[in-house]
């Protein structure tokens, strides 16, 4: 049921009607694929619906659309780059050891939704999560080049690990 500040089915459904196959052509252009673009369309009237919007659109519902999208298309290829680079690595491996599609599979969602909680980081913990996961640094080399004390580096990494950890376990099956 919708809240009073979301908009109605009805509201949905006029929107969807007269703006759809503008927005699968606009995803179209933007993406260069038919079928990525008709996801990210329905994702776009999607993430409309369980947004939280005062009824009616405005005056400029393309404008929202748009703007619903554009988030959408950088997150599509910012997922599309994690891919390629998990897949480029996977190839690098021996055949007897690289892992199945299952198993690919499995892992793309957890690195997806590790990622995702690690963009939600603040940058601090953010960059000094990849400095020691990343490159390889101990956790004194990485308060050196911070410059912050090794008691905050530690509390970075918690907070970072315990982002990850949710994460992991959020997208578990």
């Amino acid at each position: 049921m919708p809240t009073p500040d979301s908009l109605s089915t009805d509201t949905v459904t006029k929107l969807y009607r007269a703006h759809h196959g503008w927005l699968s052509g606009w995803l179209r252009k933007k993406l260069g694929n038919a079928v990525d673009a008709a996801d990210l369309a329905h994702d776009t009237f999607v993430r409309l619906m369980a947004g939280r919007r005062q009824p009616g659109a405005g005056p400029e519902p393309r404008a929202l659309l748009t703007h619903i999208a554009k988030g959408l298309v950088v997150d599509h290829w910012r997922r599309r780059a994690l891919e390629d680079a998990y897949l480029a690595a996977v190839a690098q491996l021996p055949p007897p050891e690289a892992p199945s599609p299952e198993v690919r599979a499995l892992i793309l969602e957890t690195l997806h939704a590790i990622d995702t909680a690690l963009r939600a980081l603040p940058a601090k913990t953010r960059e000094i999560f990849l400095m020691s996961q990343f490159d390889g640094m101990g956790y004194e080399a990485i308060a050196q080049r911070a410059g912050v004390s090794l008691s905050t580096v530690k509390r970075h990494m918690q907070a970072a690990l315990t982002a990850c950890l949710i994460a992991y376990q959020a997208d578990a099956p």
